[in-house]
């Protein structure tokens, strides 16, 4: 019944998919590729408010407008589905309502974590967690455990990781050579980053190697 109604688009790196108040006509999940969720402030910043990984849920079943402009930060592919016909089969498939009601408490998850990481965090644990949640998501990608030594590309540039983080150019900058000179990571260019030993890196992000937080 979703192969009836689904068809697939492409987006360049740096391509808008969705702006903030848009009638959404579709919903879809992220097949390949990176994309942010932000909001533009009455002073003109821009806050990144969220990251979409593959396997995540674009749009919301019931609501017209989209909340946030989604950019792609590298190249995208999504799997979409007419809305209206989605939200009928919400209605008459509980599993399809079943998953999408898991995604979403996934999201609110991922929403808290962010909240801890802008309201609580120095600026080196924010770059560490960030570094922690990319390494996690390749790795479930691959369908293995984040754990040992981590290899991964860093799909953001520096200045969207201070815009996510709340942080200056610089001061992303720094933390990252500081990461870097004490072992913590290597650098091949500015995407590229092999983590020794992922147990350091949560140290680093404030977690401990259960993924709890420290005291």
């Amino acid at each position: 019944m979703l192969d009836t109604i689904k068809y697939y688009r492409s987006f360049q790196a740096g391509q808008t998919l969705i702006w903030a108040g848009d009638r959404m006509e579709f919903v879809a999940s992220v097949v390949t590729g990176i994309a942010t969720l932000s909001q533009v402030m009455e002073d003109g910043r821009t806050q990144t408010v969220g990251l979409l990984f593959p396997s995540d849920f674009v749009g919301r079943p019931g609501r017209d407008l989209a909340p946030y402009d989604v950019t792609a930060v590298t190249d995208v592919m999504m799997c979409c589905f007419r809305k209206k016909p989605f939200e009928e089969l919400l209605h008459s498939t509980p599993n399809i309502g079943q998953r999408l009601l898991e995604m979403t408490l996934d999201e609110l998850d991922a929403a808290r974590e962010w909240m801890l990481l802008l309201g609580r965090k120095t600026a080196r644990e924010k770059i560490a967690s960030l570094l922690v949640i990319v390494a996690q998501r390749a790795a479930s990608l691959e369908m293995r455990m984040a754990k040992g030594k981590m290899v991964f590309d860093l799909p953001l540039t520096r200045e969207a990781m201070a815009d996510y983080l709340g942080l200056t150019l610089e001061t992303v900058s720094r933390q990252m050579s500081s990461l870097k000179r004490d072992g913590v990571i290597s650098l091949e260019g500015t995407r590229h980053v092999s983590v020794p030993d992922f147990d350091r890196l949560l140290e680093e992000a404030g977690d401990d190697t259960d993924g709890g937080f420290l005291g």
